[in-house]
């Protein structure tokens, strides 16, 4: 048994003790949870549209935080980017859609949803505004209703740098590719 102590003489590892004693006997509620300890909700399988995955993402991600990138379409300034996107927001969240809004760029913005089971609908709502050039939700990249010709390719991940380039550079400039030290200096 733990040598009786008067509370006087506790320092901070008896206080976070007996913190835990506390906490082990009371019980907290699911919802009052970090997202993290929550257990996660079962999955309705016969909602599952086999045709379409996002419908299994919807599911999976339904009552977890996610975040969707959003840019801005045009050259706009950082304070352009802020009253654009404010609007988007205004509109969700009078559509009853709890979102945040985090300016990351000139043209770029963050919406972070409290249930990402919604994301996809936010998407479609932010893809057919006139200024939207493009949504990134899940690593996929959607073509919003301000993108260019050139970037309208229906649903396209992220681009992936190509070494290619880069290769034929080292070898027209006669570079010899090894990880040896050598004992002559290379002008860049």
């Amino acid at each position: 048994p733990p040598k009786k102590k008067d509370i006087r003489d506790y320092n901070d590892a008896d206080m976070a003790r007996l913190l835990e004693q506390w906490e082990k006997d009371d019980d907290i509620e699911e919802g009052d949870l970090p997202e993290h300890k929550r257990p996660p909700a079962p999955i309705d399988f016969s909602k599952i549209d086999p045709g379409k995955p996002e419908s299994i993402l919807k599911l999976t991600k339904k009552g977890k935080t996610l975040m969707m990138f959003v840019t801005v379409s045009g050259n706009p300034t950082e304070k352009e980017t802020e009253e654009i996107t404010s609007l988007w927001q205004g509109s969700l969240f009078n559509a009853n859609y709890d979102v945040q809004r985090f300016i990351v760029g000139s043209n770029r913005a963050i919406f972070m949803l409290r249930d990402g089971g919604y994301a996809w609908e936010i998407k479609d709502f932010l893809v057919n505004q006139e200024r939207c050039a493009d949504v990134t939700l899940e690593g996929q990249v959607y073509p919003g209703k301000g993108a260019d010709g050139n970037e309208k390719v229906k649903n396209k991940t992220k681009p992936e740098k190509s070494k290619k380039k880069k290769d034929a550079e080292k070898k027209s400039n006669g570079v010899k590719e090894d990880n040896r030290a050598t004992n002559q200096r290379e002008e860049l």
